[in-house]
């Protein structure tokens, strides 16, 4: 083998590995990237926990909406409708009409349930 065979031999040699190397950190380098598309702080798992937790607040925004509506209906109720005036002041004050009957249940004992206070 003369040297200009062994220069072409090594220089051929040289440039497989370089090569292989040079493959080898594109696919590491590409497992990386994948890792943190993923895994990372704003990878897709992070979104999709996110997106879970965007859509269960909108659902309780929702929710909140919707009894707030409600308390304000009942708010303009008892400002201004006679019959529900009525009807909170007898529930609260126990008032009765005439001929009418009251029956009160007993109230829970303060450490109980109501649970256990429905089945004494």
């Amino acid at each position: 083998m003369n040297s200009d065979e062994l220069l072409h031999f090594i220089s051929e040699a040289v440039y497989r590995w370089r090569r292989r190397f040079a493959t080898a950190g594109v696919a590491l380098l590409a497992c990386w990237v994948a890792y943190h598309v993923v895994f990372g702080a704003n990878g897709m798992m992070v979104y999709a926990h996110k997106r879970a937790e965007y859509h269960s607040l909108n659902h309780e925004i929702e929710a909140l909406k919707q009894e707030n509506d409600r308390l304000e209906h009942n708010v303009q109720s008892l400002k201004t409708d006679p019959k529900t005036i009525e009807k909170e002041a007898r529930e609260q004050l126990r008032y009765a009409r005439p001929g009418e009957v009251i029956y009160t249940l007993p109230q829970a004992a303060p450490g109980q349930s109501t649970a256990t206070a429905e089945k004494r």
